[in-house]
């Protein structure tokens, strides 16, 4: 699998950082990759599952806005990050044009809200109702990931309309990187610490955390529980229904996504060998995924994968 990662591709116009327009080359599935480890990680899965069913696949690494403008061109064909409800102002016009197509959640249990230590939770400070009476405590600070992104509006929205008394707190947003490094430090000296969590990520096996309750939903319905959508190019989804069956089929848990950024994020083990070793331990979980699917030329898909599998566990 081919994965573009020249950065300056995601501010150029989509079609000039192609190598060529998939609608022109529909023998091959073009997916768009942000630079984020659980979508990398999958899309690679789904590469070595299709490869040797006769489909040949291409990544392109590339800002999220230009993935959806790739979706709609025509240039892209399947995105497997389609997180819900954080981008639902660049989906949602899509889904209404009839441009793209919504095939499936691929992830259960994600959520995003506000997370704090095992240990403040265990204190009391168990929802966002708690916050304010302990902001001494935490500095008036909630440490975010980054201005700009869906998480900062939602926070910057509540303080500038004081919910839940957070009109004198402050956002630090810096990166997913400095506001990790600041839990990870805050928790190694039981300090107080408020920060921005979701699951799948790293964070849920190696912090011990817990996600504050919100009965006001401010990152969305039931508490900021979201989905993750892999989302198809409404033409080429047509054209391809043995493909939707697949996609239809490629899900997992956040548990297991969190393990595979995790592996390839934070213990920058190779993509392929990440998505392989995944492959390998969960055989029955392939078959479920191929289950009506064929290759290319009509052969049921399972066997093929089933040697594959065996191939993997032989080496």
């Amino acid at each position: 699998m081919r994965v573009c990662s020249n950065p300056s591709l995601w501010t150029l116009p989509l079609a000039m950082g192609l190598a060529g327009p998939a609608m022109a080359d529909d023998a091959t599935l073009d997916f768009g990759v942000p630079a984020w480890p659980g979508i990398t990680v999958k899309t690679e899965i789904a590469a070595q599952l299709l490869e040797p069913l006769g489909y040949a696949t291409r990544s392109e690494e590339l800002g999220m806005q230009v993935v959806y403008q790739g979706l709609d061109s025509g240039d892209l064909d399947v995105f497997l990050g389609g997180w819900l409800p954080a981008q639902d102002s660049i989906y949602a016009p899509l889904i209404d044009s009839g441009a793209i197509k919504r095939v499936v959640n691929n992830v259960d249990g994600a959520q995003m809200t506000l997370a704090v230590p095992d240990y403040l939770y265990d204190q009391g400070i168990q929802s966002f109702a708690d916050l304010d009476a302990h902001r001494d405590r935490f500095n008036g600070e909630i440490h975010g990931f980054g201005a700009g992104s869906a998480a900062s509006e939602i926070l910057n929205e509540a303080i500038d309309n004081d919910t839940w008394g957070l009109g004198d707190w402050q956002l630090v947003d810096t990166s997913v990187v400095g506001m990790l490094t600041a839990a990870r430090d805050a928790i190694s000296r039981d300090e107080p610490i408020v920060w921005v969590g979701w699951t799948p990520h790293w964070m849920n096996l190696e912090l011990d955390m817990r996600y504050l309750e919100d009965s006001r939903d401010l990152f969305g319905d039931n508490n900021g529980a979201s989905e993750v959508l892999t989302i198809a190019r409404s033409a080429y989804a047509d054209a391809n229904p043995n493909l939707m069956t697949f996609f239809q089929q490629f899900t997992f848990s956040a548990e297991e996504q969190s393990w595979m950024i995790r592996e390839f994020g934070q213990e920058e083990r190779e993509v392929e060998a990440v998505a392989q070793q995944w492959l390998s331990e969960h055989p029955q979980r392939v078959k479920t995924m191929l289950k009506g699917v064929t290759t290319r030329d009509d052969q049921p898909a399972w066997p093929v994968i089933e040697s594959r599998l065996e191939s993997f566990n032989d080496a």
